[in-house]
C-alpha cells in the first residue's frame, strides 16, 4: 500500500517529454502539482529524486500518484513510468531504467512480406501492445498494394508521427526510407521480411518481439544514406535513397527475376536456386566505373562486370560481413568492384563467402570510395540493370553518392556502432540536393542526360 501522505502532497502533472526517464538523462524537467493546485518543479540530483528533501512517490487514497517532501526512503534508481491510460508510476530500488524517446509511433507493415504472412497481423497486434504498455501512442497502418508503404509514411508525417516503425522486410523499409531523409522522423526497424539485412546489422535479432525489446530502449542516431542516380524502364533519370547496398550487374539481374510469390513461398531456397542461374548463363558484361577515392580524392576508372557499393557490416544469414569496414555511419561507400567476367572467380569468391574467408585480390577488389558513376562501354548492346535494398531500379548510366546525416535512425544500444544522438535542427521535409558530377558525364556515360 502507498505510503500516507506526511507533507505537501504532489502530484505529477502533464508536461512530460517522454514516457520512461533516468533522473540522469532528463534535459528539462517536467513538472510536479501540489494538491492544492501550486506548482513547481521536479529537481534532479544524479539518480535520486529530491524537492526540500528526498521525494518518495505512491498512490494515494484517490488512486493518484502521490507523495510528500519528507525523508521516508532512497529513491536511488528510482524508475517512472506512464502506462497506455496516460497514469504515472515511480518504483524504487528498482533497475535503472531508461528514456523512452517514442511519443507516437506509426507500425508500417506489409501483410504479404516473409514466408509466415498468414500471422503478419497478430505479430504487429504484439508489437502495438509492447509499445502501448510502455505509454507509447501507437497506431497501425496495412499496406495494400506495391509503392503504398512510402505514402503511408508520408501521411505519417504530415500527422505528427515522430517514428515511423517498418514491419517488413528490406523491401518496406527502402519504399518508407524515401519518404524519411531529410526530415526529424525517426526510423525503427522490425524484421517481418525474407530478407533482413537492415535489421541484422542493427542487432535486431530475427523476431518481430525480441526487436521489439531492443527498439524500446534504443537511440535515435543521425547516419548518412547512400543515394543512386539511374533511368528507369522509360528511360527518364531518377534517384532513390538506400540503407544496405546498392548493385550494378549480375545482382540486379538476379533481383529482376525473382518472382513476389515465389520468395514468399520458399524464401532463401529461391534465391539459391535463382543464383545459380544467374551464374551459370549470364554473360557478365563489362561497363565502365569511375570512383572518386575517399583517401586520396583522386578519380579512378576501371571496368567491372558488377559493382556493389554497401553501406553496412553485417548482412546476417549466409553474406554476413560481405564487405569488412562498412558501416551506417560511414561517409564513404564500401565498393565491391568485380573486375573479371569469368564464372570460375565468382564461384570462388561466393563459396569463399559462404565459409567466411573470403579475401580481396585482383579480380575482386574492395574499395573505399566517397562516389561513383558508372557508364555503358561504347557500342554495348547489353543492358545491365541496377538495384538498390534489393528493389529493381532501372538501368544505366548510374551515379552513386552519401548523403551525409540525412535519417534519424533507432539503434540498439547493443549495437555498439558508436554512433551520434540525433542532431536537432533540420527542416521537416527538406529536399537534399545532389552533389557535383565526379567527372565529365558525357565522356563516362554517353547518352547521360
Amino acid at each position: 500500500m502507498a505510503p500516507r501522505p506526511m507533507g505537501p502532497a504532489l502530484r505529477f502533472g502533464t508536461k512530460s517529454i517522454g514516457t520512461r526517464h533516468e533522473a540522469s538523462r532528463f534535459s528539462q524537467f517536467p513538472t510536479l502539482e501540489t494538491l492544492d493546485g501550486r506548482s513547481q518543479d521536479l529537481q534532479l540530483f544524479g539518480l535520486e529524486l529530491e524537492l526540500a528533501g528526498m521525494l518518495r512517490v505512491g498512490r494515494n487514497e484517490a488512486g493518484e500518484i502521490a507523495g510528500d517532501c519528507a525523508s521516508m526512503g532512497d529513491l536511488r534508481h528510482a524508475r517512472i513510468t506512464r502506462n497506455s491510460r496516460g497514469r504515472f508510476r515511480a518504483e524504487p530500488n528498482g533497475p535503472s531504467p531508461v528514456e523512452l524517446v517514442m511519443d507516437r509511433v506509426a507500425l508500417i507493415y506489409n501483410p504479404a512480406s516473409g514466408q509466415d504472412s498468414p500471422k503478419r497481423r497478430a505479430v504487429v497486434d504484439d508489437a502495438l501492445a509492447m509499445l502501448r504498455d510502455a505509454g507509447v501512442r501507437a497506431d497501425a497502418f496495412e499496406t495494400n498494394a506495391p509503392g503504398r508503404a512510402g505514402a503511408l509514411a508520408l501521411e505519417a508525417v504530415d500527422l505528427g508521427y515522430d517514428t515511423i516503425m517498418a514491419c517488413g522486410g528490406d523491401g518496406t523499409v527502402h519504399e518508407i526510407l524515401q519518404e524519411l531523409v531529410g526530415t526529424q522522423v525517426t526510423l525503427g526497424v522490425v524484421p517481418l521480411g525474407t530478407a533482413n539485412a537492415l535489421a541484422a546489422d542493427l542487432g535486431l535479432g530475427s523476431t518481430p518481439a525480441g526487436a521489439m525489446d531492443k527498439l524500446l530502449t534504443a537511440t535515435p542516431v543521425r547516419v548518412p544514406v547512400g543515394r543512386i542516380f539511374y533511368c528507369d524502364s522509360e528511360g527518364v533519370s531518377r534517384s532513390r535513397y538506400f540503407t544496405v547496398a546498392a548493385g550494378v550487374g549480375a545482382d540486379a539481374l538476379f533481383m529482376s527475376r525473382l518472382d513476389a510469390r515465389l520468395k514468399r513461398r520458399f524464401g532463401y531456397v529461391l534465391y539459391m536456386v535463382q543464383g545459380l542461374r544467374v551464374w551459370a548463363t549470364h554473360s557478365f558484361p563489362l561497363f565502365n566505373v569511375a570512383f572518386v577515392d575517399r583517401e586520396s580524392r583522386k578519380t579512378r576508372k576501371e571496368d567491372v562486370s558488377q559493382l556493389l557499393a554497401v553501406r553496412i557490416g553485417d548482412f546476417g544469414g549466409v553474406l554476413h560481413k560481405l564487405a569488412p569496414g562498412a558501416s551506417l555511419h560511414k561517409d564513404s561507400l564500401s565498393l565491391l568492384a568485380f573486375k573479371t567476367r569469368s564464372r570460375v572467380h565468382y564461384m570462388l569468391f561466393v563459396l569463399a563467402v559462404l565459409f567466411g574467408r573470403h579475401t580481396f585480390a585482383r579480380e575482386v577488389e574492395l574499395l573505399d570510395a566517397i562516389s561513383v558513376e558508372c557508364g555503358a562501354h561504347k557500342g554495348s548492346a547489353e543492358q545491365v540493370f541496377v538495384e538498390a535494398d534489393g528493389e529493381l531500379l532501372g538501368s544505366l548510366p548510374v551515379r552513386i553518392e552519401i548523403v551525409p546525416q540525412a535519417l534519424t535512425l533507432l539503434i540498439p544500444r547493443s549495437a555498439g556502432l558508436n554512433g551520434r544522438p540525433a542532431q536537432d535542427g533540420l527542416d521537416s521535409r527538406r529536399p537534399l540536393a545532389a552533389s557535383a558530377p565526379t567527372s565529365d558525364p558525357a565522356e563516362l556515360m554517353p547518352g547521360h542526360k
